[in-house]
């Protein structure tokens, strides 16, 4: 089994009127199966309404499964007493830096989670000089989190959850409040945990150039699993993805359509140097 498997997972949003009688039903997740692998780095895409959020928040039961299961390592997320377990095992990000950062000093901020685990204080301090070093925040730990931008706040939130030593983290659309600047400061710390850390990430997001060092891609559509596969199999598939209302990487929509114009380009170019590349082998020289 996986560090997080999940088997027919579907999810239910009861909407009551103010008597508390039940108004209507909404599936948002709906019969999904899971397998992640320690290490991996796993990207679901999904516009708006589609079910990942709620996909996101049953990995570390913040939310309970109607029908089906989740496991974290090998723990059943319905059963209480692995309640404590789970949380420490995947940690949780989520979009907005302020409503998880509670210190007035970044290094107090970052310290607290271990804090509360009852990590001896030695222990606490090597922590935090090692997450924030991991995320590229060191410099700032003795800063006011007021004082920073939007990306550097969002880095110490990712350093107050692996300071908690999580085998697997879990980004609810990180960097949706994010400048592009910030964005690339944010997904740059993901991909470093998860190449030299080896922790394993499961990204939430919408916007497309994230995903492309992905392990797996799953895309979801009103809370189905609709496509998987690796980012090159499922960007390769862009009438498929515009059907889903989303879009692919400017680099991989170029190469689409000089494909598309005759141009003998494979599909599923991901990058600036692999469409170079080609275009390099197909052009004359000269």
């Amino acid at each position: 089994m996986g560090i997080i498997k999940a088997s027919k997972l579907a999810f239910e949003y009861i909407r009551r009127d103010e008597e508390g009688n039940v108004e209507g039903i909404t599936r948002a997740v709906d019969d999904v199966d899971l397998d992640v692998r320690q290490g991996e780095f796993i990207a679901v895409l999904g516009h708006n309404g589609s079910g990942k959020s709620t996909l996101a928040k049953h990995l570390n039961a913040i939310l309970y499964p109607t029908e089906g299961t989740v496991w974290v390592d090998g723990k059943d997320t319905t059963e209480e007493k692995n309640l404590w377990k789970i949380r420490q095992t995947a940690g949780m990000v989520f979009q907005n830096p302020d409503n998880q950062i509670i210190g007035q000093i970044v290094e107090e901020d970052v310290g607290f989670g271990p804090e509360n685990l009852g990590v001896p204080t030695n222990e606490i301090w090597e922590r935090v000089e090692e997450s924030l070093k991991a995320v590229g925040m060191y410099e700032y730990r003795k800063y006011s989190p007021n004082k920073l931008s939007g990306g550097q706040k969002q880095r110490v939130s990712i350093a107050s959850v692996i300071a908690m030593h999580p085998k697997c983290i879990i980004l609810d659309e990180p960097t949706a409040m994010l400048d592009p600047s910030g964005r690339k400061e944010v997904i740059r710390a993901i991909r470093a945990l998860n190449d030299v850390e080896k922790m394993t990430v499961i990204l939430i997001t919408h916007y497309m150039e994230e995903v492309i060092h992905a392990d797996k891609v799953i895309v979801m559509d009103q809370g189905k699993v609709v496509m998987q596969g690796t980012p090159k199999e499922v960007f390769s598939k862009v009438e498929k993805l515009r059907e889903l209302r989303l879009d692919v990487p400017q680099i991989t929509l170029l190469a689409y359509e000089l494909k598309k114009a005759g141009m003998p380009l494979p599909s599923g170019i991901l990058t600036r140097e692999e469409l170079v590349k080609e275009l390099e082998r197909i052009l004359p020289k000269g």
